[in-house]
């Protein structure tokens, strides 16, 4: 092909500004046939369904958290809150059986709802299980319902004379007569 003196020289690959316009005209010419916009993040006119605002006067969630609301929301997210009211339970003994009860009965273990109480005799036993139904409805008004279901009450434990693994049946250490 030879070039005629009224033609371009590189008409049929354009350069620079030109191929720049045609790369414009066909962005736009895409935006007229698709109705809906798509605009970039962070150029102007670039619309979120969650802009960014800075902290008012009001709440945020950006904001400092005190540090019980936090532990709470922690307790809550990962179930912990049974062992945490079984935990109550322990560590206010005193104020929700009375002063009386708390010095003569400890709490030894909950689990599955039946609180384990130890009495330091055997008649504070017996006066634990006579009190049973309102030791509960104490604990479940104070602790939450569900927490503490059955109470379980132990005497005093006598002290074990069996040491080590095996063991000969008889009367025991207290046995002087061979």
């Amino acid at each position: 092909m030879t070039q005629s003196e009224g033609e371009p020289r590189d008409a049929e690959q354009p350069r620079g500004p030109d191929l720049a316009r045609a790369a414009l005209a066909a962005a736009r010419q895409a935006a007229k046939a698709n109705p809906k916009r798509v605009v970039p993040r962070g150029t102007v006119g670039a619309t979120s369904r969650r802009r960014r605002r800075w902290s008012g006067p009001g709440g945020d969630e950006r904001d400092p958290q005190p540090l019980g609301r936090l532990a709470s929301r922690m307790a809550v997210e990962r179930g912990w809150q049974e062992n945490l009211a079984g935990g109550q339970v322990f560590s206010r003994w005193s104020t929700l059986v009375g002063a009386d009860v708390a010095e003569h009965a400890q709490p030894v273990a909950i689990k599955d709802g039946e609180l384990t109480v130890r009495a330091d005799s055997t008649a504070w036993a017996t006066q634990l299980r006579l009190l049973q139904r309102q030791l509960l409805a104490r604990i479940a008004a104070a602790v939450g319902s569900g927490v503490v279901e059955r109470l379980r009450v132990q005497g005093p434990s006598a002290p074990s004379w069996r040491y080590g693994p095996r063991h000969v049946p008889g009367r025991g250490p207290r046995d002087t007569y061979g």
